[in-house]
């Protein structure tokens, strides 16, 4: 096994260990077309909060923030098709709405009647179509620097597109601390050899990297339906975010009746990570707030 290999190997195990240690045990669960893996903590009849990452992460990115909720929530954080634990199969259908339809069987499948769901980025997006598909599951929503509408300003990212090149897809490890910069503006410490791990790992899957972008970007977008949103909804942003702009939060917040907004000055793309303590506690706080909010009924 080479060093790049081995670090790799070192970081999922260190992943894993702190999952462990924050009460996470892991368990995969059948979604329909897919098995996903879940970590899953918290007390078992607690109320669920269901918790999903963006295009190119994992379930790990929630790890942090989700110690924060366990004491009286049961916590549910699933690895999206073709990420992290659940792999990647070519051919599936990377779409928001198949996204969320299987976050929709995986929550059947347990027995869980409604969830408070939160999502960071395409987990955002993913999150909110589910709001828009299965209004009797969710009952709230958390969408943090959320894709799935238009944004107003263009973004870092979003400015690299339009030259051509997309930043998440990268024929070389060279082109990664350009990527990762963009994705966090208060980045935790990753050794060195880690982040090469990382870097590595990207390169060798950019090709379904490739395949899951092309199944949701800029497709079944929300931008017109954001008023089918009924249940109460935090948007919540990293002020300086480079993957989708500040101004996106404004969309999803004047769209959504009733939402509110909370916005951290000093985070970029994933508050959940940057600032994992103060955004869980603005997002308990939400959550008091809309306990006894009614879950509206499927038509």
């Amino acid at each position: 096994m080479n060093r790049t290999a081995l670090a790799g190997r070192l970081y999922s195990l260190i992943t894993r260990a702190e999952a462990r240690a924050y009460g996470l045990r892991e368990r995969r669960v059948d979604a329909g077309d897919t098995e996903l893996a879940v970590l899953e903590g918290g007390p078992a009849d607690a109320p669920v909060v269901v918790l999903l990452h963006g295009y190119t992460a994992d379930r790990v990115v929630w790890v942090r923030f989700a110690r924060h909720l366990q004491r009286d929530h049961r916590v549910l954080i699933p690895d999206l098709a073709g990420h992290g634990a659940t792999g990647f199969t070519a051919g599936t259908d990377f779409s928001a709405p198949a996204q969320a339809a299987r976050v929709a069987a995986l929550l059947d499948g347990l027995g869980v009647e409604h969830a408070d769901v939160a999502g960071n980025s395409m987990g955002g997006f993913v999150a909110a179509t589910l709001a828009v598909a299965r209004p009797d599951l969710v009952r709230s929503l958390l969408l943090s620097d959320a894709v799935g509408v238009t944004s107003p300003e263009p973004s870092d990212a979003e400015l690299v597109l339009r030259e051509g090149r997309n930043p998440f897809l990268l024929d070389d490890v060279a082109l990664f601390p350009e990527f990762y910069a963009m994705t966090m503006a208060k980045a935790p410490f990753v050794p060195g050899f880690i982040r090469a791990a990382i870097a590595a790992d990207y390169v060798a899957r950019r090709d379904e990297l490739e395949e899951i972008f092309h199944g949701f970007f800029q497709r079944d977008t929300l931008d017109d339906r954001l008023d089918e949103i009924a249940a109460p909804t935090l948007v919540m942003w990293g002020e300086q975010d480079r993957l989708v702009h500040r101004s996106t939060a404004r969309v999803w917040a004047d769209g959504i009746p009733g939402a509110r907004t909370v916005t951290y000055p000093e985070a970029g793309h994933m508050p959940m990570l940057e600032v994992p303590r103060r955004s869980a506690a603005d997002y308990r706080a939400f959550l008091a707030r809309v306990v006894d909010a009614p879950v509206t009924a499927r038509p």
